[in-house]
């Protein structure tokens, strides 16, 4: 689903739709897929429900699992959205998704890392 594109991200085409959600969501199964190729170390074990981080255009955002999204679509709320040029959704769409280590930039600049609940997983959050 996604393939390497730089040192910072892989790449990769999902259905891009709009949900009324606070936050982007795609199915669980494939989120906990993708998160377990990606972001864990294989080392002990990890949280395989972290946010991912993704990209549409400009805008960077996380991306949590949810049973109700169906496989290979990103439900994007309408707020983000409205910031792309897509006009005609579901619309499948290149997405950049975040490596582990530039996620977890991204989410620790956003504010948002260590994981809601998670910060004792985590304890070197703050380094």
């Amino acid at each position: 689903m996604f393939e390497v594109f730089s040192r910072s991200y892989y790449l990769g085409r999902l259905y891009v739709t709009p949900t009324d959600d606070e936050h982007a969501s795609m199915q669980t199964d494939q989120h906990e897929r993708i998160n377990d190729a990606v972001y864990t170390s294989g080392e002990g074990i990890e949280r395989l429900d972290a946010p991912l981080v993704m990209k549409l255009e400009s805008g960077h955002f996380p991306v949590h699992g949810d049973d109700g999204v169906p496989e290979n679509t990103l439900a994007v709320p309408e707020s983000v959205l409205d910031r792309t040029q897509i006009t005609n959704p579901p619309s499948l769409k290149e997405v950049f998704l975040a490596r582990r280590e530039r996620a977890r930039q991204l989410l620790e600049f956003a504010g948002a890392w260590p994981p809601a609940g998670a910060e004792n997983e985590y304890p070197d959050a703050g380094t």
